[in-house]
């Protein structure tokens, strides 16, 4: 106990030297990793995200109207989009243009066929804008 009162006594010639002893933690070099760069464990960066859920939407078309058409409509309205038939739809992930199609149905399903995947530069081009 004597120690901890007297400051500057043998307490602190300890914390001295035991600092003096503290060395940096050994940490492997990341470059050195044999599963890194294409070694045969390696994972893809894609195999990182492929269970990450995303929102897939495809899109028929786009339609702009006041709130006091929208109130008018009942059962067999009809609300004119901005697309033209046989224009491609749109496939959009998280908001994001990917690819576009045309309706195809399958087992009494409706369906998309992919006719044009986006490029990753142009969906660039298109957020760089």
């Amino acid at each position: 106990m004597a120690e901890n009162e007297t400051p500057g006594g043998s307490l602190a010639a300890g914390l001295r030297e035991r600092d003096t002893q503290i060395k940096p933690a050994p940490y492997a070099n990341l470059d050195d990793d044999p599963t890194a760069n294409g070694g045969n464990a390696a994972l893809n960066d894609i195999d990182l995200v492929v269970d990450v859920p995303v929102q897939v939407t495809v899109e028929l078309g786009r339609a702009k109207m006041q709130i006091r058409n929208l109130l008018n409509l009942s059962y067999g309205s009809v609300i004119e989009l901005d697309m033209l038939a046989g224009d491609p739809l749109e496939v959009m992930v998280n908001g994001c243009l990917v690819a576009q199609g045309e309706v195809v149905i399958v087992n009494d399903r409706y369906g998309i066929r992919l006719t044009d995947i986006v490029t990753p530069a142009e969906r660039l081009r298109k957020i760089n804008r």
